[in-house]
């Protein structure tokens, strides 16, 4: 039988993308059609390598291609992906910039920020990690890289530093520059500067996500990180307790002012219970249960996940190897599926500004 392109466009424009709401067609996601006899292929081109819906997508157009146009079709789906951006980061090359902060210290918001890096740059994203927890910067620690210093290149006249990578993504800490044994005694306008230089001076390459691991609390750090650089989003961080509800939502509060206006990615409820290694199937919810999820709703924002408390994640962090690295840990899964619900949180979000965009433009 003969195919035409035209027909396949007509089938393909029936499968819609169910985050952003529109068919694949109109949101130019079929590419590279090739037709020979009764042999199809064609890319999928998605908006992040993360996207938690990919199976569901390429099912949707096979059985698109045999309802619309013939069963005996053989198909071949390539499934890839371009991570969308719709603002300039203030970063050359960097895509995407995506905060995790914390009301409260003690919560696992560097445990998460790690993490979720990793489980993005698992998925095939191209990833960058920021310790801007000046005065607790624990990335050189997860990392195993306790004493490690960063080069620094000439370029045009100016010094770059080159991010340190390690475990397929790109490393720049406070804790690169100062002495781990000694505090750091640094004034607001001091902290400032030293947080943007991790930005503005640092040769990033192409990134599709950077990661901020910002201080607990809402502070100068925030302040300076929101107000120079376009964030995407960002992720909070809480643990099931009252106390830490109520600061997690202090620091939603400090994202959603008028002169921050940062997008809420949504909630990470860490530490959400405990589950014994002699029962693995057994949930104790010792500090509560359901208060992240709880606030979401509350808020209107999306719920990430919950990670449990086990010794295992912190073990991984202190042994400088995080527990996503470990393929036959069942944490892995639980922070891919995190990261997935990032990664389509940025997709949405950056399809809305540019549906807003396009109805300004027209």
């Amino acid at each position: 039988m003969n195919i035409t392109k035209e027909q396949v466009l007509q089938a393909l424009s029936h499968v819609e993308e169910p985050d952003l709401k529109k068919d694949l067609v109109t949101l130019n996601m079929i590419q590279d059609i090739h037709i020979e006899g009764n042999k199809l292929a064609f890319s999928v081109v998605l908006t992040t390598p993360a996207c938690p819906l990919k199976g569901l997508i390429e099912n949707a157009c096979r059985n698109a291609i045999g309802h619309f146009i013939s069963k005996e079709i053989e198909v071949t789906v390539n499934m890839t992906s371009q991570v969308t951006t719709q603002r300039n980061t203030g970063v050359p090359g960097v895509k995407n910039i995506i905060a995790v902060a914390s009301g409260k210290g003690g919560v696992g918001k560097s445990t998460v920020s790690v993490n979720l890096a990793l489980a993005l740059a698992k998925t095939g994203a191209s990833v960058g990690l920021i310790d801007a927890d000046i005065y607790g910067p624990s990335i050189p620690i997860m990392f195993g890289l306790e004493g490690a210093r960063p080069m620094a290149t000439q370029e045009n006249g100016k010094t770059k530093i080159e991010p340190i990578e390690k475990y397929g993504i790109k490393l720049l800490s406070i804790g690169f520059f100062t002495d781990p044994n000694q505090p750091v005694p640094w004034r607001g306008p001091m902290v400032s500067t030293a947080v943007k230089q991790l930005f503005n001076d640092a040769d990033w390459g192409e990134l599709d996500y950077l990661v901020i691991d910002l201080p607990p609390g809402t502070g100068d750090i925030h302040i300076t990180v929101t107000q120079s650089f376009p964030i995407t989003g960002a992720v909070v961080v809480t643990t099931p307790q009252n106390v830490a509800l109520a600061d997690a939502k202090k620091g939603i509060g400090m994202f959603m002012m008028e002169a921050i206006n940062v997008p809420i990615m949504g909630i990470v409820e860490n530490m959400a219970y405990f589950t014994p290694a002699e029962l693995p199937d057994n949930k104790y919810y010792i500090f509560g249960q359901g208060g992240g999820q709880k606030l979401a709703a509350q808020l209107n924002v999306p719920f990430l996940g919950e990670i449990p408390l086990i010794k295992g994640i912190s073990d991984s962090g202190d042994a400088g190897k995080p527990i996503v690295l470990d393929d036959n840990s069942p944490m892995t899964a639980a922070f891919i599926e995190m990261a997935q619900r990032v990664a389509q949180q940025v997709s949405i979000r950056n399809a809305e500004k540019a549906h807003i965009l396009n109805a300004v433009n027209n």
